[in-house]
């Protein structure tokens, strides 16, 4: 479902249960799930979205400024930048023998999307078996606002910059699309498969909400 705050739509999910209080959650991604007691009619749940609309939007524009502002790395052999969790100097990286900062960013970021191509791959196989899914095309893209998507004809992107974080956080983003193969929406159904594959993947959610901004470069 979705809902107009402020100019800015914003897609939600329902999941009822036996709780007595109406609750509202945003992960990592941005994706907003509302939790209400059974019964609760549309028109209550979009009346609470709306209240807490400054609350939501504020929230979802500090991930995206998370992951837009890039943060400063200095492009010499000691400059330091993350890959699989770790910092390493870009030496120990990329070949740095007299090239340009041009270049170093350029071979640098060819690096990240090579290395992410490589893991992916790797945990795909690993994950699209114990799911019993597979995924027709998988692909590593350059985005600003997301670490990973699922398309209804079975398509997977993932943003290079995952190669900058540890292995079981590529895993936690990598189990999350594919389970969106099973399961399109947010719903509870979605989260019992992940927390099947990874209970504690909200961990990996707050990994992802606190450091993406550092990673970049």
């Amino acid at each position: 479902m979705k809902v107009e705050i402020e100019n800015t739509v914003v897609n939600f999910n329902i999941q009822y249960g036996k709780g007595k209080k109406l609750s509202i959650h945003m992960d990592s991604f941005g994706f907003l799930t509302v939790k209400a007691p059974t019964g609760t009619s549309k028109e209550q749940i979009v009346s609470a979205i709306e209240s807490n609309g400054t609350w939501i939007l504020e929230k979802m524009q500090a991930i995206e400024v998370a992951r837009e502002i890039p943060k400063a790395r200095e492009f010499h052999d000691e400059g330091k930048f993350l890959h699989l969790g770790k910092e390493y100097f870009l030496h120990e990286l990329i070949d740095t023998d007299e090239l340009d900062e041009e270049t170093l960013k350029k071979n640098l970021k060819r690096f990240y999307i090579n290395s992410c191509k490589k893991v992916v791959g790797e945990r795909i196989k690993i994950y699209q078996q114990q799911l019993k899914v597979k995924p027709k095309v998988i692909e590593i893209v350059e985005s600003k606002t997301k670490w990973g998507s699922c398309s209804s004809d079975r398509k997977l992107t993932f943003n290079y910059r995952l190669a900058m974080a540890p292995i079981e956080v590529i895993d936690y983003v990598v189990i999350h699309e594919l389970c969106h193969l099973a399961h399109m929406n947010h719903d509870r159904s979605f989260w019992r498969r992940v927390g099947s594959i990874m209970p504690d993947y909200k961990e990996k959610e707050a990994y992802l909400a606190k450091h993406g901004q550092s990673m970049t470069f």
